[in-house]
């Protein structure tokens, strides 16, 4: 197996970052959030409605995203809208359902 060029060094440090990377992956509340954004942005109440969650449940799984770099956020006024950080994300989930799918 050929894993493409890397764009960083390969050390203990950056594996230690990509396991804390993939245990975010690792909860199926998160998982349903990303995939919910990769269709559009969404604000916090959005989510909960399209999850059938609480606002306050949705927030605290939001707040761990944004902290491992996965979303992002604008606000419109009051409200703040979320959406996937880059193409990084939208790659590993279609990757993940596809190789699920397969």
């Amino acid at each position: 197996m050929n894993l493409h060029p890397l764009t960083c060094s390969v050390d203990e440090q950056v594996l230690y970052r990509t396991a804390e990377l993939f245990k975010v992956f690792g909860d199926p509340t998160r998982i349903r959030i990303l995939y919910a954004l990769t269709e559009q942005e969404l604000c916090v109440q959005d989510i909960a409605d399209k999850l059938s969650m609480t606002q306050s449940a949705i927030s605290h799984q939001l707040r761990i995203l944004k902290q491992s770099a996965l979303v992002k956020f604008r606000r419109d006024g009051k409200t703040i809208f979320y959406s996937l950080a880059d193409d990084h994300v939208s790659t590993i989930m279609q990757q993940g359902v596809e190789h699920v799918c397969e």
